[in-house]
């Protein structure tokens, strides 16, 4: 066998490899998460693609909170239910604010399929309100599409993802 023989054994050995390797590419995760805030806190699921040491390449972020800066329609929200939007508000990406959090690693098809759903879930979630549908209910809708146990949505989102965690783990 000649050496150029030789490389391009290994080169395909190690293409098969690759392949087989869970860890060599296309890692996903989901994770639950709360933070602080001004009032209680906040809960809401970050998600996207991680590489084989956990660490976080891509995020995305899908919660349920009203849609405003203002704090008006927040309070509102404990009377009436007001409009809401499903992506990040906030302090959703400032790792610092994170009071607890459950991750998943997911295959890519598990990705592909809790994506498509969470993508419903946020076309489907015209409203907010503190007692009927929260930013816990809201993460435990998907919790829950992934088979999960989920606790009380009003329990406080550092509570609610810790015992989230421990009913699952």
């Amino acid at each position: 066998m000649s050496t150029a023989s030789l490389g391009t054994a290994t080169s395909a050995v190690d293409a098969v490899s690759a392949a087989m390797d869970p860890t060599a590419e296309d890692l996903y995760y989901l994770e639950f998460r709360a933070r602080t805030a001004e009032s209680y806190g906040h809960t809401f699921a970050m998600f996207g693609q991680r590489n084989a040491q956990g660490q976080i390449l891509t995020r995305e972020v899908a919660g349920l909170h009203p849609a405003s800066t203002s704090d008006i329609p927040y309070v509102l929200g404990h009377i009436i239910p007001v409009p809401s939007e499903t992506g990040p508000s906030d302090g959703d990406l400032d790792d610092q604010y994170m009071t607890a959090n459950y991750r998943i690693d997911l295959t890519k098809a598990e990705y592909d399929d809790v994506v498509g759903y969470i993508r419903e879930l946020q076309a489907s979630s015209p409203v907010w309100h503190a007692v009927l549908y929260n930013c816990s209910a809201f993460v435990g809708d998907i919790a829950q599409y992934m088979g999960l146990r989920t606790p009380n949505s009003l329990l406080f989102p550092e509570t609610y993802i810790n015992t989230l965690r421990e009913m699952n783990t």
